[in-house]
């Protein structure tokens, strides 16, 4: 931010100046010394706020879509929310959860490499006690699991990727798949310890137990899409063609639809004494002449110019005048 100097300020500095206090020179040595800022080489910065915006919004769709699965399959109060996005070295992320914890290792096609999802102890044994009939809490003390507990594990997080799928679909059509589930952190090693990632982090809540849910994308696997995690891509992208069976859905939906057509026959202005006193048998003039075509309405659109007549005992009116497409009604006055 650029510091604004009051007008004390501004007299006080040229009456230094003047009085030989301050030296001009020196104060443009100090404007042209260099400004040296700290790099970390080991935790290079590889997305920009403008990606980390873009996928703070893909993975709060995804916290959605994830609500609505599990509070389903669970039959629970389930809330899930992004708490933070931010990248940082593999190896710091590994470090960084516990030595016991749940790590879904997936691949996503057509993007290349392997990503993980890492579910809390407490929020995996949770929904695990409510898919077996139980009140939904965490054990005490986490062992490994059982060959069955890792089965219905692996059921219940291989349906999490679809839910990833729709959320990706803005950016890309991917095809997560399972590949394998883990429970030690050391045996996992997707990417080597310097690789920058993005993690991204839920806050989960089933029930009275709560804990994170993590997601690690590294840097190598979304960078031949990264171009799409801008704003630019986002929001000027073009629209997809419809297939040829959507249209022709859509053009029967158009011929089914119902329009209220309207013949005009004129119009008249009378007072409300002459409206009260109307009787049957009285006429009532109107501001169109006889010979003059009838205004035929599709909606509210003027869209064509008839005559009146009668077909088998019961009024008509026929189309003589296509009116241009386009063209709106005069209004007198």
């Amino acid at each position: 931010m650029v510091d604004v100097l009051s007008q004390n300020e501004i007299d006080a500095l040229l009456a230094a100046l003047s009085s030989g206090e301050m030296d001009a020179e020196e104060l443009k040595k100090e404007e042209t010394t260099r400004k040296v800022s700290v790099y970390d080489f080991k935790r290079a910065v590889r997305f920009s706020k403008d990606h980390i915006r873009s996928l703070t919004r893909i993975h709060e769709n995804f916290a959605r879509y994830l609500t609505t699965y599990f509070s389903a399959q669970l039959r629970t109060f389930v809330q899930i929310n992004v708490v933070q996005v931010e990248q940082l070295p593999y190896d710091e992320f590994i470090r960084s959860i516990p030595k016991m914890t749940i790590l879904n290792i997936f691949e996503a096609e057509p993007l290349e490499g392997r990503m993980v999802l890492e579910v809390h102890p407490n929020v995996a044994y949770a929904m695990l006690d409510r898919m077996l009939g139980g009140q939904g809490t965490a054990p005490s003390k986490i062992n490994n699991l059982t060959e069955i507990e890792t089965i219905v594990m692996e059921r219940i997080f291989s349906r999490t990727f679809e839910s990833l799928q729709e959320a990706w679909k803005t950016v890309i059509d991917i095809s997560p798949r399972l590949e394998a589930l883990e429970t030690n952190p050391q045996f996992m090693q997707i990417v080597s310890p310097n690789e920058t990632i993005a993690l991204i982090s839920f806050s989960t809540k089933i029930g009275d137990t709560t804990g994170m849910i993590n997601l690690c994308i590294p840097h190598v696997v979304i960078e031949p899409v990264m171009s799409r995690l801008s704003v630019h891509h986002w929001f000027v992208s073009q629209k997809k063609a419809r297939a040829p069976e959507e249209v022709e859905i859509l053009e029967q939906r158009v011929h089914k639809a119902k329009l209220p057509i309207v013949a005009e026959l004129g119009e008249s202005t009378i007072t409300i004494q002459e409206f009260l006193g109307l009787n049957a048998g009285d006429v009532i003039s109107l501001n169109k002449k006889v010979d003059e075509g009838l205004k035929i309405k599709v909606g509210d659109k003027l869209k064509f110019l008839g005559s009146p007549g009668s077909v088998k005992d019961r009024l008509a009116v026929q189309v003589d005048e296509v009116i241009s497409e386009g063209v709106e009604e005069d209004h007198d006055g």
